[in-house]
């Protein structure tokens, strides 16, 4: 049983990354030519695509992805708890998937600022493909911070200042979810 959660978990765990991937990379309107954006790109389409036809996007965002991942979030969650043979009910379900969702956003971030970081030391090729679709997905989170903290004697903290901020949202995340479980 346990082998069975853990395969279904990654499965859909990997496909959820991959929708949320290309949903923040066409938010920061990443090269779509770049060779891991077409990765993401061709292992979503055969979902995305029909599902566009009934969730257009709106003003520049593609609410199909968001519908895709929610409602992959959804079903993971309830076969497990199906398997577990656990009883919930659908507004516990449709919380849980939200909540893991806004994990899996910061976790995003979190990871992407930090590699980002830990590359900067090594002074990577900027023209890296992995490099440039690194750089263009964290800029949002990275550039107001370095506007507020210059670096100081060529350190960039803003790095840092990212990460404390990611963890301590998604320790509020925790709370909450903690909080709203234990006054059911």
């Amino acid at each position: 049983m346990t082998a069975t959660i853990f395969l279904i978990q990654t499965l859909f765990g990997f496909y959820i990354l991959a929708v949320m991937l290309r949903f923040l990379l066409q938010c920061v309107r990443a090269d779509f030519y770049n060779p891991l954006v077409q990765f993401l790109v061709r292992i979503t389409n055969p979902l995305l695509v029909p599902l566009r036809r009934l969730v257009p996007g709106y003003r520049g965002w593609d609410l199909a992805s968001i519908v895709l991942a929610f409602t992959l979030q959804l079903v993971e969650i309830a076969v497990v708890t199906l398997l577990l043979g656990r009883d919930t009910n659908i507004g516990s379900l449709v919380l849980l998937a939200a909540m893991e969702l806004l994990k899996l956003l910061i976790n995003i971030y979190l990871w992407g600022v930090v590699i980002q970081a830990v590359l900067s030391w090594f002074s990577p090729d900027p023209y890296h493909p992995a490099a440039r679709v690194l750089a263009q997905l964290t800029a949002p989170l990275l550039r107001p911070v370095r506007r507020l903290l210059p670096p100081i004697s060529g350190v960039d903290l803003s790095p840092m200042v990212v990460i404390v901020a990611l963890i301590f949202i998604s320790l509020l995340l925790q709370d909450f979810l903690g909080f709203w479980i234990g006054a059911r």
